[in-house]
């Protein structure tokens, strides 16, 4: 994930607390709460040491990088959710759903779209590739220079990342329930660290099982809770229909307004495509599952489950908006995450455990995205910058470097943690790095999966100008809206929720006021957050391809036909022959032909994109159905008058 895409981030928007006194954390936060708190650390460190004990003996990268592809449908699904939700997320969801209403639930139509890509496409290529880095794909596909551009782009993107999702849950845990900063973002980094580095992914994979079920298990104490103070869920519907807080379908198609329904579930498939579909953290999951069906199956086990995630996410939001419209609003000022944590606080506060359950919520979201992230960088660290180098480094050399390099990335987070103190309002850019880096990657891989002509010239032009197209975007966003807050009234500031493990970024969109709206480049900046993906991802196909064809294609060496899944022959097969020929791609353009069987069926041949080494041609047949004979006929008819031409 969106990220994310895929975006969530700490607003520096604020909300006007409740008049009620806000709660005081030693209050609340008693002995069992803490000690909830502990037993979640301890468990996840219990099962990373079991594993690393268990896996003693089978020190092979294979075991510690993809767990020995062993891993069944089911934790895998988990563990993708778990990278999915953030502790941003945790808090961004029900934050957004308070302020501007069910519209965001909308975002769950894109993930039907956004996980069916990945599962029918992306997870096929990659699985049977035998890969353990996504980058490794780019060399199979372009160069070793590709692979090294899109594994230093990721890396960059990760650590900027992985300090500032660790240190921003925990400033607003401290700033709410008074829980030392510091010893939350230690204890939550070294127990992360080494249970990483010990146990490898399958600890990973079976921590996050986990830690979902401790996240489902604080976000239904707060909905169930939440719900019986303020007279159950039908009253919660009907307060907020009354006021206007269930939203319609908004059909407007203006891409600069932050939420419409077809921002939503259309802009949003992009952001899950960079999560579910060419993120390391997501596809080294994919790769650790025994089979390739067992891959896909745990795709797709992950909708209903998002599903669910966002609908208690909504919820929350919901309750929250109910429970202070029956509470007047004082004049004090607090961040939208911090006040979802008040929120809790009020309803829980009086239950002792489950103000604890939770924060252990919030730390198992912190703990399964930068678990992943440690995991993920080990990987791309040793498999596309170390052995490529070094390729007669033994198996134990590697799993030791392997271990090694978990660690030094958790000292890393650390630091970035520490750095993400200092930066103050440099933090808000600081989370959106990670979002402008996604949809270029996305790009890339799309452009070397479904445009055979591209080559690698044209792959490394247009990753840099889909960076440089979203860093000027997003950037420039902020910079708008910083510069905006300043001369009027705030703004329309949000914490979007989050997408992966890769998850956190916000992106602000500036609201104008009603009575002006931006022009200019000001108009350019207030591009719905949710489209940032799909600019740039498209700046880079487009890019690419132009560059690729200037640069004369692949140069009659066609690249490995089991690198590509070929969208684009499927439908060049309707083209007459004479236009096919003078196409730079007609290799794969190359459709041998169509036989008609009128009135019901049509067959094409076309290349085998798995096949290997050289490419096969494998026959797609399509019966048309026999109560649709016009439909029938005129489709027939217009093969024919393409096929004489």
């Amino acid at each position: 994930m969106g990220i994310r895409e895929f975006y969530a981030g700490v607003s520096p928007s604020t909300t006007a607390l409740p008049t009620t006194t806000p709660p005081t954390a030693l209050s609340h936060f008693t002995v069992v709460d803490y000690g909830v708190c502990v037993l979640l650390l301890v468990s996840s460190l219990a099962i990373g040491l079991f594993y690393a004990r268990r896996g003693r003996g089978q020190n092979t990268v294979r075991q510690f990088l993809l767990a020995n592809r062993s891993m069944g449908s089911l934790p895998v699904a988990l563990s993708l959710l778990a990278t999915f939700q953030s502790a941003v997320a945790i808090l961004g969801v029900p934050g957004e759903i308070y302020r501007s209403g069910t519209e965001y639930w909308f975002l769950g139509c894109s993930y039907l779209l956004g996980l069916l890509v990945p599962a029918h496409i992306f997870i096929p290529i990659f699985y049977r590739l035998n890969i353990s880095s996504a980058y490794e794909y780019l060399e199979l596909r372009f160069t070793k220079v590709v692979r090294l551009c899109g594994t230093i782009t990721f890396i960059f993107q990760m650590v900027i990342y992985m300090g500032v999702v660790l240190y921003a849950p925990a400033l607003a845990l401290n700033a709410v329930t008074g829980l030392d900063l510091w010893g939350s973002v230690l204890a939550l980094g070294i127990v992360c660290t080494i249970y990483t580095s010990l146990g490898g992914l399958k600890a990973v994979i079976w921590t996050d099982v986990f830690q979902t079920a401790v996240m489902f298990l604080g976000q239904l104490a707060v909905v169930i809770v939440g719900a019986a103070k303020v007279g159950g869920i039908g009253r919660v519907w009907d307060v907020a229909s009354q006021h206007g807080h269930i939203s319609g379908i908004d059909l407007n198609p203006d891409p600069f307004v932050r939420h419409t329904f077809w921002t939503l579930a259309f802009g949003g498939v992009f952001m899950m495509l960079s999560l579910y579909g060419v993120n390391q953290a997501q596809v080294q999951r994919y790769l650790s599952s025994r089979t390739e069906k067992a891959a896909i199956l745990s795709c797709y086990a992950v909708f209903p489950c998002q599903q669910i995630t966002l609908c208690i996410g909504c919820l929350i939001g919901l309750v929250m908006f109910v429970y202070y419209h029956d509470h007047p609003w004082a004049e004090a000022q607090v961040s939208s995450d911090q006040l979802v944590l008040y929120f809790v606080m009020d309803i829980l506060g009086e239950l002792p455990g489950l103000p604890g359950l939770f924060v252990a919520c919030l730390f198992s979201g912190s703990l399964s995205t930068i678990s992943s992230a440690f995991n993920s960088l080990a990987t791309v660290t040793i498999e596309d910058l170390i052995r490529p180098h070094f390729p007669e480094i033994s198996e134990n050399r590697a799993t030791l470097i392997s271990k090694v390099l978990a660690v030094v990335y958790g000292l890393v987070c650390l630091g970035m943690a520490y750095v993400s103190s200092l930066m103050g309002p440099v933090l808000q850019a600081a989370i959106s790095i990670f979002g402008m880096v996604g949809g270029p990657l996305l790009g890339l891989f799309c452009l070397g999966i479904f445009f055979p002509c591209a080559n690698s010239t044209g792959a490394v032009v247009g990753l840099l100008a889909g960076l440089i197209m979203a860093f000027w975007i997003g950037i420039g966003s902020m910079v708008s809206n910083m510069t905006s807050r300043m001369v009027s009234s705030p703004l329309n500031g949000t914490v979007f929720p989050s997408f992966g493990n890769t998850t956190v970024v916000s992106m602000t969109t500036l609201m104008p006021s009603a009575g002006s709206k931006p022009t200019g480049l000001q108009r350019f900046y207030s591009l719905s957050y949710l489209w940032y993906s799909a600019h740039s991802s498209t700046t880079v196909i487009i890019i690419g391809l132009l560059i690729s064809l200037l640069t004369g294609g692949t140069k009659g060496q066609p690249p490995n036909p089991r690198t590509i899944y070929p969208v684009l022959p499927r439908l060049l097969a309707l083209l007459p022959i004479s236009c096919r020929d003078r196409l730079p791609c007609q290799e794969y353009s190359e459709v041998i032909h169509v036989v008609f069987k009128y009135p019901f069926t049509f067959v094409l041949y076309v290349p085998s994109p798995m096949s290997s080494p050289a490419p096969s041609y494998h026959i797609h047949s399509l019966t048309l159905p026999v109560f649709f004979p016009h439909f029938s006929f005129l489709f027939f008819f217009f093969l024919r008058i393409v096929k004489f031409f």
